[in-house]
């Protein structure tokens, strides 16, 4: 008879004890463990050799190096930030804040899915009758789709063996529960044990999984970060609840290019793509203001023009504000710093706000000399043509640093109809490009000076 092993598991960080204590150890949380068996099949058939047959290793001049076939999900965008399709057998993790979406663009994709791919969505959080609410709102066809509630992850697997569909979805991860955990849903113990053999599932079957994972308060992944490991992608789709746009980026992919980026539009239809990000960025006021320019960022395999806006106002406390809506508030510190240093411009008793247009949050460092640019022109209160783009990475010493994809950035911003672009000296085109005169920098002053000219 095989014997099973009792663990203790801490909830919050993930910690095994052999015996149940007070406080973790790692944490310091008090009452956060709980009990775990795990079955000893493991440790005897390691005892006593391996009791099936052993998959001879391989040469990796055996290894077969085909690309894996894709499956299209009827969403370009998605396509895009997965690396161009579904790959059988993938786990997909999707996350985000409450109220973005998630259900709202799965349901979709397989609705869409469902005339040509086996198809099954089981919620957990929903009732039967309203996933059928919104797929009626949202118009959706309704004669393919298998639905479940459901949150048994052995009854799952059971209605998955039976039905064998081609793609599933689990919305969401924290609320399912598998018999060998004692802890309730949503622990660390219970959502890592429960992924782990729903992903076994879908790598044995061939099946596509999307995961549907919660988010804390801080906008990260609920539960264990072991689940980050565990998946093949992890995908975020970022928008407030009120707002009409959503971005989704991906943060991990084994099948394509992280940290790009689809944009999507909310409506009464459900999610729409947006076929064209740049225009929604730049979405600007007939009358130029002070503080406001374009910057051309990369995002993924494209390029995209996004709106920096700026606000520098007299402070009226001893240690006036730095905030930074969709930058990095550290590095905004430091740019600050070389401005003053390495511009002449002091700014130390002003406060400073600074906002990408849209809601799009700008990782890459090519927005910097965009962010100077702004800042300087909130701070003389002179606004800066409508015509003219600029990007470039600021160094300690100001000097203005060359980024990748540079003629790409151009040609877009000249497709957009601008006439003038400030860019890094090493980014200067080798052939003209028509309607656009660009002009090259290697210091922060002189980026300063083409402002005047």
């Amino acid at each position: 008879m095989t014997k099973s092993k009792t663990v203790f598991v801490c909830s919050d960080c993930g910690s095994h004890y052999a015996k149940w204590q007070g406080q973790c150890n790692d944490c310091g949380e008090w009452n956060t463990l709980s009990r775990l068996s795990i079955d000893g099949t493991a440790n005897r058939n390691r005892r006593g050799g391996f009791s099936g047959t052993l998959t001879p290793p391989k040469t990796l001049g055996e290894v077969s190096v085909e690309d894996a076939p894709r499956v299209r999900s009827t969403f370009e965008e998605l396509d895009r930030v997965l690396g161009g399709g579904l790959v059988p057998g993938s786990v997909i993790l999707i996350s985000g804040n409450p109220g973005a979406g998630k259900s709202t663009l799965l349901l979709q994709v397989l609705c869409g899915l469902a005339d040509s791919q086996s198809s099954l969505y089981i919620t957990g959080e929903e009732s039967l009758a309203q996933i059928g609410m919104r797929a009626r709102r949202l118009k959706l066809p309704l004669d393919k789709l298998k639905v479940m509630s459901e949150t048994s992850v052995e009854t799952i697997c059971a209605a998955w063996d039976e039905l064998k569909p081609s793609v599933i979805v689990i919305d969401s991860i924290q609320v399912m529960h598998t018999d060998g955990v004692e802890s309730a849903p949503g622990g660390v113990a219970q959502v890592r044990e429960s992924a782990s053999v729903l992903i076994q599932q879908a790598k044995r079957t061939d099946t596509v999984l999307f995961l549907v994972g919660h988010v804390t308060k801080e906008g990260n992944l609920a539960g264990p970060r072991v689940l980050e490991h565990m998946i093949d992608t992890f995908i975020m789709l970022d928008g407030d609840a009120d707002g009409r746009y959503r971005t989704l980026r991906s943060s991990k992919n084994r099948f394509g290019a992280v940290n790009e980026l689809g944009v999507f539009a909310m409506s009464e239809k459900g999610l729409t793509e947006v076929s064209n990000p740049s225009a929604i960025f730049l979405s600007r006021g007939s009358v130029p203001a002070p503080g406001s320019i374009v910057m051309v960022v990369w995002e993924g395999t494209r390029p995209l023009l996004v709106e920096a806006q700026a606000l520098v106002d007299e402070s009226a406390l001893g240690n006036p504000r730095r905030v930074a809506v969709g930058f990095e508030q550290n590095r905004l510190a430091m740019l600050l710093a070389i401005l003053h240093r390495h511009g002449g411009l002091q700014v130390g008793d002003q406060d400073v706000f600074v906002n990408a247009v849209g809601g799009i949050r700008v990782v890459e460092t090519s927005s910097d000399l965009a962010l100077l640019l702004a800042i300087v022109s909130s701070f003389r209160n002179r606004p800066l043509s409508t015509e003219m783009v600029c990007f470039g990475e600021v160094g300690l010493s100001g000097e203005i640093r060359p980024v990748a994809n540079g003629q790409e950035r151009l040609r877009e911003a000249a497709k957009h109809g601008f006439k003038k672009a400030i860019v890094p000296r090493a980014n200067l085109p080798k052939k003209p490009i028509p309607d656009l005169a660009v002009i090259g920098v290697g210091k922060l002053v002189d980026a300063l000076d083409a402002l005047e000219s």
